[in-house]
């Protein structure tokens, strides 16, 4: 139990989710609805129906730890985005030694609080050299997990489902290993770049004018990205893309964007640049 509470402080995630109902101003109780209260801040993090049964993190954290003993891939660290609204745990992978350069590869499972997400994994890695990052798709375990009364995980499910990440993450290094091996043109380069910025076909790229202020700063950021990580990995594939990572870990925001890369816009982008770019390989 001491360790299941080291690994809850050491994520911030030493906290439990009460069920509260809920009363309008002139005294009407919902029945069908309750909010969910963080109770070390007392912070609503959602309003349910009466059905939705939170997991708690310590439950998680539990479950993960006997995967852990199962399977040997150690709990590595965790976190939480908006007040704890979605929290997160990163099982240490497999590693990729490409050149003189490693890529660390993770498990990430994630779960909310919110009715975003049930639980669900996938695979994610760290470029040591500059350490970017990169969340590839989620899986969420299948509907008899969700948050409701009923809702049992099984190891053997999540085992399952680890095993399909383990395969997905072997499958992205070997692409990874592939991308080095690719070099790119202008034609390749451009594609990523209106996809990563969502840039028309018809606006020119090179004529200052034709953009924004704000996106051809943008485009500034990233050419310093995308030359530093050219120069260190070389003109392929895997350099053009380090680029486009490069800059949606360290420069598109002077706050941490982890969040964003798991569940946003640029994360997004990031997987339709990837696959992309695997295709033409």
């Amino acid at each position: 139990m001491e360790h299941i509470q080291d690994i809850l402080n050491q994520s911030g995630l030493n906290w439990k989710v009460r069920q509260e109902p809920i009363q309008t101003a002139s005294g009407i109780i919902l029945t069908d609805y309750r909010a969910l209260v963080r109770e070390d801040t007392n912070d609503v993090l959602s309003v349910r129906t009466d059905s939705y049964h939170p997991y708690q993190n310590e439950q998680l954290i539990e479950l993960l730890d006997r995967v852990s003993n199962r399977t040997g891939l150690e709990i590595s660290r965790g976190g939480s985005f908006k007040d704890g609204r979605r929290v997160y745990i990163q099982l240490k992978s497999n590693d990729l030694k490409l050149g003189n350069d490693k890529v660390e590869g993770y498990l990430t499972g994630i779960n909310s609080f919110d009715g975003s997400t049930s639980l669900a994994f996938g695979p994610s890695n760290i470029t040591i050299s500059c350490q970017n990052t990169f969340f590839a798709s989620f899986r969420q375990l299948d509907a008899k997990v969700r948050h409701t009364s009923g809702m049992q995980i099984k190891i053997d499910d999540i085992c399952y489902r680890l095993e399909n990440s383990l395969d997905e993450e072997k499958k992205m290094f070997n692409n990874i290993v592939e991308l080095s091996e690719t070099r790119f043109d202008d034609i390749i380069k451009d594609r990523v770049i209106r996809k990563l910025f969502d840039i028309k076909p018809e606006v020119n790229l090179r004529d200052e004018e034709a953009l924004s202020s704000r996106k051809f700063n943008q485009l500034s950021k990233f050419y310093v990205d995308l030359n530093g990580e050219i120069a260190q990995k070389g003109d392929n594939l895997w350099g053009l893309f380090s680029g486009v990572t490069k800059y949606t870990t360290h420069s598109i925001s002077a706050k941490d964007n982890t969040e964003n890369k798991m569940f946003g816009v640029y994360g997004n982008r990031e997987k339709e640049i990837f696959s992309d770019l695997v295709e033409l390989v």
